[in-house]
This record gives C-alpha cells, structure tokens and sequence, in this order.
C-alpha cells in the first residue's frame, strides 16, 4: 500500500462499525441456534448444504473448501467430526491418488432435513422479517460488489495454496 491514507470520515467509521457489529452478531445468533437445536455448528451445516446440493450428494474435498468457504485445513477437521457422526464419508477421487471426495450419507442428509426448518425459520426472522424488500435487495447488491472487489485477491491467495482462511 502506498500514498497517503485515506482515514474514514464520522460517517464511514459508523458505517464500518453498524456493517462489523451486524455481522458478528448475525453470524454469532445463528450459529447458537445450529448449536442449540440441532447439536452442529452453522459451519457443519454449511457443509452439508452444500453437499446436498452437488451431483450425487458429494464434492472433492477442494471444491467443497471453496463452496463452504471454509480453509482446506478447517474443511479437514469439520470432516472428520463428521464423519465420527456418521453424516459423511470420505475416499479417493477417482483417477487422482492425491485427491479426496467427501460425500453426504443418508444419516447426514437426515440431519440435514431436521436441522433446516429451524435455520431458515431463524434466518427469515433476524433478516428477512427486520428489511424491506429495497433493503434486502440493497444487501444482495452490496454482498455481491464486495465479493466481486475481492476477488482478485481470492483468487491469488488461492492460486498461492493459502489454507489459512477462506476467502
């Protein structure tokens, strides 16, 4: 980074703040909800969502790091616990000795079945229920241009084997 910086304005700052608060709190409330009614994290269930939703319930185990947007290393250890649940198994890739697929048992998409009304039940009353609909297609758009200003970078820590975080 060079040049001079470019300090938030009042008005940024409070922007900045009302985006980081409303966002821990969110991902924090739901994550209590996975836990508490369905006994797994919002990320074991990230997971499994994704899995269900790919050709044959299962993904290679870098795909499914990406979808998940979780670590390769994180991605490893939720894994394994679930596999310990008996909600997915793991094997080889086909014609690839180094890769690995994770796919979602009958269990795991049982799981998944029960876990799924009270997730959406907690996401439509802590963020559909509170916008309006200008509001919530405001936050698509602003989801959307982050992502999309990040990219570049994504896309490098990935090209770079960067396992740290997702991004």
């Amino acid at each position: 980074m060079s040049g001079e910086v470019r300090w938030l304005t009042e008005a940024e700052q409070e922007t900045w703040r009302a985006y980081m608060t409303a966002n821990v709190e969110f991902s924090a409330y739901i994550d209590r909800q996975m836990r508490r009614d369905s006994g797994m994290p919002m990320a074991y269930y990230e997971i499994l969502v994704r899995l269900s939703e790919a050709d044959g319930r299962c993904l290679r185990m870098s795909e499914l790091a990406r979808a998940s947007l979780s670590s390769r290393s994180r991605l490893s250890h939720a894994v394994s616990a679930l596999e310990k649940t008996g909600w997915v198994t793991r094997r080889p890739a086909d014609g690839d000795r180094r890769g690995w697929v994770c796919e979602l048992t009958d269990a795991g998409y049982a799981a998944l079945a029960a876990a799924a009304p009270g997730h959406v039940t907690a996401v439509r009353e802590k963020l559909f229920d509170v916008l309006t609909p200008e509001q919530l297609d405001a936050l698509r758009d602003i989801g959307r241009a982050i992502s999309a200003g990040l990219r570049q970078e994504c896309d490098a820590a990935a090209a770079e084997g960067c396992e740290e975080e997702p991004c």
